[in-house]
Parts: structure tokens; sequence; C-alpha cells
């Protein structure tokens, strides 16, 4: 993804500001869209188009840490680049810990800016990236007969089959045909495989009562 394919929302109260960022992010090939308030922004945001936030910490109505939360009340995994006149450490701090990628001090530097951004970009590839796999793990697992789901979340526990079968209260040659057919819809070859995949949508293993006592 090249610049080009990556917005940069600029948000921001003073008119001057968001000219500037705009003329310098756009002389770096990227394409900005201005917002002089939190509430304009949100009402044309589109979570889906990659991009990330340059939001001004202070502002009338939402201030830059509200609409941080309002975000991420959403789930809107939008990176965020904080810019402030104030250098102040609390809400730096808050704002870092709720997952902004930077911090920077109003003026800011072109470089610091620049850099920020190609940061943000980078965390929402891969984020989107992640995303886009656990949606098709998802689908692979929405195949699954109900008891095929169920012999997988006894597989990744580590089960045998005639484990497995005893907890069912079916003969291992069942299993065996359930647990076939299951591995082949989730395309892969070993118990590793399958483990390494359901983690990735915190797909928890099924434990025996025994174990759970």
């Amino acid at each position: 993804m090249g610049t080009a394919d990556f917005a940069v929302y600029l948000i921001d109260d003073d008119p001057g500001v968001l000219k500037a960022l705009g003329r310098l992010l756009q002389t770096a090939g990227y394409k900005t869209k201005a917002f002089s308030s939190s509430e304009a922004f949100l009402d044309e945001h589109d979570p889906s188009v990659p991009g990330c936030a340059v939001l001004d910490l202070a502002m009338p109505g939402l201030d830059g840490l509200e609409l941080q939360q309002t975000l991420a009340h959403q789930a809107a995994d939008r990176p965020i680049i904080f810019l402030t006149a104030h250098g102040n450490v609390p809400k730096s701090v808050r704002a870092m810990r709720a997952g902004a990628v930077d911090f920077l001090l109003k003026p800011v530097k072109r470089d610091d800016l620049l850099q920020a951004v190609k940061r943000a970009a980078n965390q929402d590839r891969l984020t989107r990236r992640a995303y886009a796999e656990r949606k098709t793990i998802h689908a692979l697992l929405e195949k699954l007969t109900p008891r095929e789901r169920e012999v997988l979340t006894h597989v990744i526990a580590g089960r045998l089959n005639k484990q497995i079968a005893a907890d069912l209260g079916t003969v291992e040659k069942t299993i065996k045909v359930h647990r076939s057919r299951m591995m082949a819809k989730m395309g892969v070859r070993t118990v590793a495989e399958l483990v390494r995949l359901t983690e990735k949508v915190s797909l928890q293993p099924r434990l025996p009562a025994a174990d759970l006592a």
C-alpha cells in the first residue's frame, strides 16, 4: 500500500494548522481530509478506509482524548497521532496507554510528523491484515458441523482420539472421521497448525471435567 492509498484525517479547530499540515503531508504524497471538530470527523468516518487520524488534543466539544475513546468504543482501530501546544505529561501518558501512535508538540517538525504517519500506516496495515486473517478463520469455522466443531475443541486441548471418543460417548473410529473432515475444512495438516490458527481467534480448548476440577 503506497502513500496515496493511505488517508490522513486532520482534526483541529485552527484553520491555519489544518492548512499547514495538509500542505506538508500532501507534498509527501499522502491524501488528506481536514475537519474542524471531532464531531465533524465522526459524521463522515468510515473505519474500512485505510488511514490514520492526526488530532489536536484540546478542542471545543469532544477533545482529542474523548475522540480516541469514542473510536475505541466503536471498535474502530484507527491509528491516532496527537498534536498539542501544551506539553501535558499525564494526558500524553493516557493517550499512549490507549494506543496512540505518537504525541507531538506544536509546532510539529516535518520529519517527526512524517515518521509518526509512517508508523501509523504500518500499524494500520498490520491491524487490517490480522482482521482479514481472523475473518477467514471464522469463515472456515462456520463450515464445520456442530460435532466437528466439538471435536476441534478437544483436539486443540491435546486429547487423543480414544479420549475424545470417551468424552463424547462414541467410538474412536467415528472421531477419526470427524477429525479428518475437520482438519481438511480448516486447511491444516497438523495439530500444531490447528492450534496456531484457533489461537488467532481466541478459540478455547475443551477440557475434560476432571481437568477442570
